[in-house]
This record gives structure tokens, C-alpha cells and sequence, in this order.
């Protein structure tokens, strides 16, 4: 029996009924149910032939025993190795390299030193740091968030200078990213499934979260729509990810790649509604069905193996020359550390 399991936390609509679909089509050797483990035996290997993983970025006891379970031969959904690598700033910068259109972007030092460390550590950090570099760069309407952030955690929409350092200040110990804003006309999030099947759908995300999802057709741009698809399935398979969802905000008739480090997507019926979840539960179950029927997987832990057939196309691409993406580049080598000094414990910001 090959045997699909689900990992999850607080979510209620979408594992229940990718169980009680993939058992419903009553496929002869494969069944489906919610993963249940204890403590992980070194010798023991996972009776699962695929994970679908929505937990372990909380978990840490979970990314252990994916990881455990992956090495012996079970396929996760998503790779909780090339996962735990992954942050919003290399994102970016992966997209830039690709051709995706991304806007201008930088992380910053921690405002707060991070646990156990002292001045002394951040002996290579220019200070005081060139302020005026960034918002050259980047402008003063920016979106500031943590570069392994999710669920819109700690993410400040800011206008100003006074509001850019304000939010600074708040964001503790942790590592920020500040990216330039976009006046968007139209704004699209994205169902990538198995690197191959991509499902567009209106998305506002100034309005309440159950509320975002427009049930309204995607654009009758057809030319935009399909630079989309194209750009949703690039960044994908580039980043191994069998699940995840693309945002894209569109101005000048441009689609900016905007956050697409989302391997636990949204799913819930009741935010991304009826449709949408009908679409998202049947072609994951596609997904892992075809993937238990091939189960088990042998695991090349070597981290180029990781990115698949990513890899070959992020080698052989050229810099992207296009103005609406690497518009200002030169910038960035005036955030480089001019001298090394140890004066400070935390990032002056004024």
C-alpha cells in the first residue's frame, strides 16, 4: 500500500478533504491519511510514500522527521532541505537572474544584535550605515518585512523616511528586508502546482484577509496573463517548489514577481473560496498520487541536486538588462562595508 500523508497544524478545510478526495477515488494501492509519529527512530524509516508537509516552518521537531523521512526514500511536498535554505531576498535576487521582473530591493543589518552575539561580532558591518544609499536605491514608499517572514508577519507598509525608521526600530533582532513599492493597476496571486499546472486568480491585498480572493475573471489581457503563467512556472521550478503560490502586481503593464516564498499557500475554503479550493485540492491530489505511484525516491542530498532543472537554467541565464528590473543596480555597491568597526550594539537609524 502506498501511503499519502498530510502533516498540518491549525488549518481545518484543506487536509480533511485532500484525504477524503484522493480516498475517494478509490485508486487500488494508495490511500491517504493525516501523519501520525512520535519520537523518530534512527533505524526506522516513515511508512509514507509522500508528505504533504503544512507545518514544519513552525516546527521544528516536524522539519527533522521530514528530513529523516526524505533521506529513506518518502517524497515531501516541499523539499525540506532546499526549504530550510530558502529566504525572500535570495528570491529575488534568483528572479532578477531568471528574467522575472522584480523591484528594487535590499536587506539590511539587524537593528537589534541577534542572541548570543555582541559588538564585537559585527565587526565587518559599516557604520554608520549609508542610509542615503538605500533610499536612493530603493525610494521611501517601501514595503519592509522580515527575509524569512510569512503570513504577513512584521511587514510594514511605509511612505516616509519617519515611517521607514519607525518600523525599523520595531523589527527587534530580526534580519529586514525593504523593497520598493509598486502603484499596481491589477494584482494577481498564483497556484503553481508541480511545477507545471498554474491557476491565476485575482487577489487585493489591501483588503481584509477572507476577502482578498476577487471572484471576479483574472484579465482579459491574454498577453499578460501568459507572461505570468510563464514567470510563475520560471521562478518554480528554478526553486524546487511543487506547491507554492506567486504574487505578482502588475504597473506599466509590467507583472512584478512580489512574494513567492510561499510553500504552505493559503488553501483555506473559506478565504480562497469554492472554486479556488476545488481547483487547489484536486490538482494536489493529482500531484501525489502520481508521486506515490513512483515512491520510493532516492534522495540526492547534494545541494545542486536540489534545484533540479533549475539549476541549468540559473547557470547559463544572463543578467537581466531590462530598466523595469535592474533599473539603478550600480546602487548596490555603496551598501558594501567601507571599513570594519566595532562602536555600536544595535544599527543607528538617525
Amino acid at each position: 500500500m502506498k501511503k499519502i500523508g498530510i502533516l498540518f497544524g491549525i488549518e481545518n478545510s484543506f487536509p480533511g478533504a485532500l484525504v477524503e478526495h484522493i480516498n475517494a477515488r478509490n485508486i487500488e494501492g494508495v490511500q491517504a491519511e493525516f501523519v501520525e509519529t512520535g519520537a523518530v527512530h534512527l533505524d526506522k524509516a516513515p511508512h509514507y510514500s509522500v508528505i504533504v508537509d503544512r507545518i514544519s516552518h513552525d516546527i521544528p521537531f516536524y522539519r527533522a522527521y521530514l528530513k529523516h523521512a526524505a533521506i529513506n526514500g518518502t517524497v515531501i511536498i516541499n523539499n525540506p532541505f532546499w526549504w530550510s535554505a530558502d529566504d525572500k531576498f535570495f528570491n529575488c535576487a534568483l528572479a532578477a537572474r531568471l528574467g522575472v521582473a522584480v523591484r528594487e530591493t535590499v536587506i539590511l543589518p539587524h537593528k537589534n544584535l541577534p542572541g548570543d552575539t555582541t559588538d564585537r561580532s559585527m565587526r565587518n558591518l559599516e557604520f554608520p550605515l549609508d542610509w542615503e544609499s538605500v533610499f536612493a536605491y530603493v525610494g521611501e514608499h517601501g514595503f519592509l518585512k522580515p527575509v524569512d517572514g510569512g503570513g504577513w508577519r512584521d511587514v510594514h507598509h511605509v511612505h516616509n523616511r519617519e515611517e521607514f525608521f519607525k518600523a525599523y526600530d520595531q523589527s527587534r533582532d530580526q534580519c529586514m528586508m525593504y523593497q520598493k513599492a509598486i502603484n499596481f493597476t491589477e494584482y494577481f496571486r498564483c497556484y503553481v502546482v508541480g511545477q507545471k499546472k498554474v491557476h491565476i486568480m485575482p487577489y487585493d491585498p489591501g483588503k481584509p484577509h477572507a476577502e482578498r480572493y476577487l471572484q471576479a475573471p483574472p484579465s482579459d489581457d491574454k498577453k499578460l496573463l501568459k507572461r505570468i503563467e510563464q514567470d510563475a512556472l520560471t521562478l518554480c521550478c528554478a526553486l524546487g517548489y511543487d506547491l507554492n503560490t506567486v504574487e505578482f502586481a502588475v504597473e506599466n503593464g509590467i507583472p512584478y514577481a512580489i512574494d513567492f516564498m510561499n510553500p504552505v499557500p493559503d488553501a483555506d475554503q473559506n478565504s480562497v473560496g469554492q472554486a479556488n479550493f476545488d481547483w487547489i485540492v484536486r490538482e494536489v491530489a493529482d500531484l501525489v498520487i502520481a508521486k506515490a505511484k513512483t515512491a520510493p525516491h532516492a534522495l540526492d542530498s547534494r545541494w545542486e541536486a536540489f534545484l533540479g532543472m533549475g539549476a541549468a537554467s540559473v547557470k547559463t541565464a544572463k543578467p537581466v538588462k531590462k530598466a523595469s528590473t535592474v533599473k539603478k543596480t550600480a546602487k548596490t555597491a555603496e551598501l558594501r562595508p567601507k571599513k570594519a568597526v566595532a562602536k555600536k550594539t544595535a544599527v543607528k537609524t538617525a
